[in-house]
């Protein structure tokens, strides 16, 4: 099986916060269960360094876009690492061969007569003297009343127009725009009404895409599908490669979806792999992101890749809803978020993708607070699996002189971990990772469970042989749990297989070798609870109010 996974690609105009990697993770998790089935995957993003909020942010900053790009590129990279991020790829907007495989792309699209010219109405600063993005025009949303940018509705999740909105303003001086006419290219989205409709009919019947992408969906094709402008006067991005369009650059919805791609041929050019044998109609494809971005996945992508004659549509859609925090909603400007820098130095890296897994908002917004973060990592983490964990192998170095003993394995304990690992790898290709996680702590609460009831601290005194079967079977869950978490706690995995020296990663049940314990050492260390309000202080004295 092939298997391309494709996250989203953050702007490169600020740190990322908890929020991006509660839409980002599941790809990781994908990505890192796949291997382990031994399926080819190809596992992509980057950073995207184009368009308008760079260019606020270098200019708030009296620096350069290309400053900005680069500090916050790195800056992914490592948190993405750090998190334990496993991209067979991870690139940006702003390469040579991105912006030339764009080019191509572009003219395939032109040559295979899906691009045209038109004249039109746009915004133009007369203050700034130029026309504007459309992140630079803001104003009212005219299907729900909010307040919203010129190209989305975050509140409605509409697709807008610059020249929809109500109370127009320039984002740079506040002023209102005038509209003057200038000349775009436009790609007929319209001529793939008909397909699409099968398409996501097709993708409905097959039950791959979360239900918030379907309803969405559903109601974009429902209004009928509209050509858009595919290019832009912006001042940074893909450069248009068609004479008397050159000033212009390539928009978005073209440019940085078609990243996926892009991506997918640099790393097939470094690696002297075939494209094709990666992007084809056999391929399986995951596209993970926030709900907000949904119709460039589910509408805007699907009609790019017909208009190239590419095979590979988009198979799986994991698009989460909003993640809030302290029952409010994420604010970068107000500074109301939990930056990922900051967390990853704090804390444990197991512990943020143990949270946002286990508390995602797959199907609803779902919420971050302190007191929840740490309860759960004292509670799930170190109280349950840590703890099942530590006990067994102190006892064994207490006990057996840190030698694994050879005694026979429950058969029913067996029989439920064995079935595990399809329950739970079905969990996850379907996109269910809350569900399957919490499948895998039930075993693991279930094991303290075995581990008290049978008293191996009484049985290694008057029943060695009911000791030894006792902490064989115990070790044999935990040898399993290296393997059935590591998609989800690759850290903690890691430890581990070191300890009790297992060098596979693999789906599939592991049998129990009789070994010397290498240096155990707890998983987690607890996290005193005076740091919740703690925090909570600090995220109340940091936000910004205006």
């Amino acid at each position: 099986m092939t298997i391309v996974i494709g996250g989203a690609w953050p702007y490169a105009n600020g740190s990322l916060h908890l929020g991006h990697i509660a839409a980002l993770l599941p790809g990781d998790i994908l990505a890192r269960y796949y291997r382990q089935k031994g399926e080819r995957v190809l596992y992509v993003s980057g950073s995207d360094c184009n368009g308008t909020p760079i260019s606020i942010r270098a200019s708030q900053e009296n620096t350069t876009v290309s400053a900005i790009a680069e500090h916050y590129h790195e800056e992914f990279q490592k948190c993405f690492t750090q998190l334990g991020f496993t991209y067979d790829f991870y690139t940006r907007t702003d390469a040579i061969h991105h912006h030339q495989a764009v080019q191509q792309l572009f003219l395939h699209l032109l040559e295979n007569g899906h691009l045209y010219s038109q004249k039109v109405e746009q915004a133009y600063c007369e203050a700034d003297q130029q026309f504007l993005p459309d992140r630079l025009v803001e104003g009212i949303c005219p299907n729900c009343g909010a307040k919203a940018r010129g190209d989305q509705c975050d509140a409605c999740s509409a697709i807008l127009d610059p020249l929809d909105l109500l109370e127009k303003r320039c984002k740079i001086c506040g002023n209102k725009p005038v509209i003057k006419e200038t000349e775009h290219l436009y790609f007929a989205f319209s001529k793939f009404q008909t397909t699409l409709e099968q398409f996501v009919k097709r993708a409905k019947s097959e039950k791959r895409w979360r239900d918030n992408a379907l309803a969405l969906t559903e109601r974009y094709l429902a209004e009928g599908v509209p050509d858009r402008a595919v290019t832009r006067d912006l001042p940074n991005g893909v450069e248009v490669p068609v004479d008397g369009f050159r000033d212009k650059k390539i928009y978005v919805w073209i440019e940085a979806v078609a990243g996926y791609l892009t991506a997918s041929m640099e790393w097939t050019r470094q690696h002297g792999e075939v494209l094709e044998n990666w992007w084809n109609e056999e391929t399986t494809s995951y596209y993970i992101h926030g709900k907000d971005n949904i119709p460039f996945h589910s509408v805007i992508w699907p009609a790019i890749l017909m208009g190239l004659n590419n095979p590979s549509l988009p198979t799986n859609i994991i698009s989460n809803e909003y993640l809030t925090l302290e029952k409010r909603k994420l604010s970068t400007s107000q500074n109301w978020a939990v930056w990922i820098p900051y967390m990853i130095e704090k804390y444990d890296a197991d512990s943020i993708r143990y949270f946002l897994t286990a508390n995602a908002p797959e199907n609803r917004d779902a919420d971050f607070s302190w007191r929840e973060f740490i309860y759960s990592h004292n509670g799930e983490l170190l109280g349950a699996y840590g703890n099942f964990v530590n006990r067994t192998l102190k006892f064994i170095e207490k006990s057996f002189d840190g030698i694994v003993p050879n005694g026979k394995i429950d058969k029913v304990i067996r029989q439920r971990t064995v079935a595990l690992y399809g329950s739970v790898g079905t969990l996850i290709e379907q996109g269910h990772f809350k569900e399957a996680l919490e499948q895998v702590f039930n075993y693991v609460r279930a094991a303290n469970r075995y581990f008290d009831e049978q008293q191996p601290w009484l049985q290694v005194k008057d029943n060695a042989g009911g000791a030894s079967q006792t902490i064989a079977t115990c070790t044999y869950i935990i040898a399993n749990l290296a393997q059935l978490l590591q998609p989800f706690l690759p850290f903690s995995t890691e430890k581990i297989r070191t300890m009790l020296q297992i060098e596979e990663i693999e789906w599939r049940e592991q049998t129990v070798v009789q070994v010397r314990l290498q240096a155990v050492t707890a998983l987690f260390e607890r996290i005193d609870v005076a740091r919740i309000e703690e925090e909570y202080n600090t995220l109340i004295t940091n936000q910004i109010d205006f």
